[in-house]
């Protein structure tokens, strides 16, 4: 097989780059270890808690466990209160509060099952596979976003691998470094997906992901390489809690910081046509809501969807899905949403 070695996956066997494939294991462990981290925390907290409240009344013990449980969720309602209040002068359509409601209940329910278990214990249940089943199938580069890891994508790459798709989802490392510092990684996972199966590949990112994605096309020069880029609630021009970050790529994401400028400074006519930018307006992490699209993109709004449960819309895989058999897509007719404050 020359420079590639085989995976085996639920009795399957996989083509990855032998030591790409080594080195994707080993990168993604200190965000594993640290989300393990937490859930061995909370674990311990309600241990905690039964020994302690031992001889309290039932219902007070249950009560404890079930404001431990749900205790993130009080977290993400401060989240939507400051959505609610920095969407008030936005182009984009405000969200009414049912919304904001409704999208708050999705995501206090998605968020643990992303950050407490797919990403810190399976990350690696669906191994990379840039060939697919056959040469001539479009393949897909997913990139996560921050303070995630390639568990994340595991629902598009079970997905992926059934449709018989070559797939490469990347890890981006450091954790905590610039966003420049992924432009290697991704480069990697393109050529790996274009070599193997003869096609630019397809681009999938989520929030911070879709300006690594910018980033490597900046560093590259890469726009023939790609057949499409798809980002998901990605913060183009920023994002208010951006301010509070003192983190190298949390910096770079505050609203129109230096570096963002300079990135669309050095972004030639026409690129964004690459681009479709999936935004909404109860995100709950990239807000004001028109920040994640961009001038001259195919912007498209899901309201009513916040952060994390927009990349598991079912619209937008659909759309998506179905770029793999489209042709390079034509710059959008529509005028642009022109980007918020």
């Amino acid at each position: 097989m020359g420079g590639y070695a085989r995976q085996h996956q639920s009795g399957s066997s996989l083509v990855v780059p032998a030591g790409r494939a080594a080195a994707a294991h080993g990168c993604c462990l200190m965000l594993e270890r640290l989300q393990q981290g937490i859930v061995a925390g909370l674990l311990l907290l309600a241990a905690v808690w039964l020994w302690w409240s031992r001889h309290y009344p039932t219902g007070v013990i249950v009560g404890g466990l079930m404001v431990l449980a749900v205790a993130h969720a009080g977290f993400l309602a401060v989240e939507f209160a400051l959505v609610h209040r920095a969407n008030r002068h936005d182009p984009a359509p405000r969200a009414a509060v049912w919304m904001l409601l409704r999208a708050w209940l999705a995501e206090s329910r998605v968020a643990p099952q992303v950050f407490l278990w797919r990403q810190p214990f399976r990350s690696r249940a669906w191994p990379n596979n840039p060939g697919g089943v056959a040469r001539g199938r479009r393949g897909v580069v997913l990139i996560h976003g921050f303070v995630c890891n390639r568990g994340l994508w595991n629902l598009w790459l079970k997905k992926l691998h059934a449709e018989g798709h070559g797939v490469v989802a990347v890890n981006l490392e450091p954790v905590f470094g610039s966003i420049d510092d992924y432009v290697q990684t991704i480069d990697a996972a393109v050529r790996d997906v274009a070599d193997a199966t003869g096609m630019p590949p397809l681009l999938v990112c989520h929030s911070m992901g879709g300006l690594a994605a910018r980033a490597w096309l900046r560093a590259m020069q890469a726009d023939a390489r790609v057949h499409h880029v798809v980002t998901i609630g990605t913060p183009h021009h920023g994002t208010w809690p951006g301010q509070f970050s003192h983190v190298a790529n949390g910096r770079q994401m505050r609203l129109n910081s230096d570096w963002l400028q300079q990135l669309e400074r050095d972004e030639p006519p026409g690129r964004a046509s690459l681009f479709t930018c999936y935004y909404s307006n109860c995100d709950n992490i990239v807000f004001p809501a028109s920040t994640a699209t961009l001038a001259g993109a195919d912007n498209r709004l899901l309201p009513g969807l916040a952060h994390v449960a927009m990349a598991f819309d079912a619209q937008l895989m659909r759309e998506t899905f179905a770029r793999l058999g489209a042709t390079r897509p034509a710059p959008p007719d529509a005028a642009p949403l022109p980007p918020g404050p």
